[in-house]
């Protein structure tokens, strides 16, 4: 199977490369236009800050690219808040392949830590990308922005309020947590995205 992970100015490639190494599958990373219509999957992974990374992606015409691709597209954590329509972070505009929007979390009161680093649970799951996983899983999270609940919400976690921590439309799929970095389940997940 030829899986790629796309390469842009966005960390945390080294864990996704680890975690697949672990399922037996060995990823590319690149920008090359071909290379990634050609992937049989796709990993958009990310951490870091949306205003910057899209203006990487847009600079690389990578923004129409995965917009077009046909193949299963996952992701992960900054790279599923990319493919929402806007992030409140710098007030970006994103990928609008999800219209859910991307918010900053506002704290209730001062004991409640923003950014969300932590484990925490996924609740209704949705689609075969959970095949096997049982509510209330604990998957780990580090973001201090969330994308809100609405028609393409697969899974929901709740810090502050409930917000969607995966999203799902047609080929594309979106993961607020880091599957890399959740053990068991998250192992699980990144099987079940390459038997899509």
């Amino acid at each position: 199977m030829n899986t790629v992970i796309i390469q842009y100015n966005a960390g945390n490639i080294q864990s996704v490369l680890y975690a697949l190494e672990r399922v037996g599958v060995t990823a590319t990373v690149t920008d090359n236009v071909e290379a990634i219509q050609s992937a049989d999957k796709v990993i958009f992974p990310g951490v870091g800050e949306a205003s910057t990374a899209m203006a990487y992606l847009k600079e690389r015409k990578l923004d129409t690219l995965i917009k077009s691709l046909q193949q299963p597209v996952l992701g992960i954590c900054l790279g599923m808040q990319l493919m929402c329509a806007y992030s409140e972070e710098n007030d970006t505009s994103c990928l609008g392949i999800f219209e859910e929007q991307v918010k900053l979390f506002k704290p209730t009161d001062q004991t409640i830590k923003v950014p969300q680093i932590g484990w925490n649970t996924i609740a209704n799951l949705k689609t075969d990308l959970f095949k096997g996983i049982s509510e209330n899983s604990f998957t780990y999270f580090v973001h201090g922005y969330y994308a809100a609940l609405g028609e393409h919400t697969i899974a929901t976690t709740n810090y502050i309020q409930d917000y969607s921590s995966a999203l799902h439309k047609n080929n594309f799929y979106g993961v607020q947590f880091h599957p890399e970095k959740s053990a068991k389940v998250g192992e699980q997940i990144i099987q079940n995205f390459l038997n899509l």
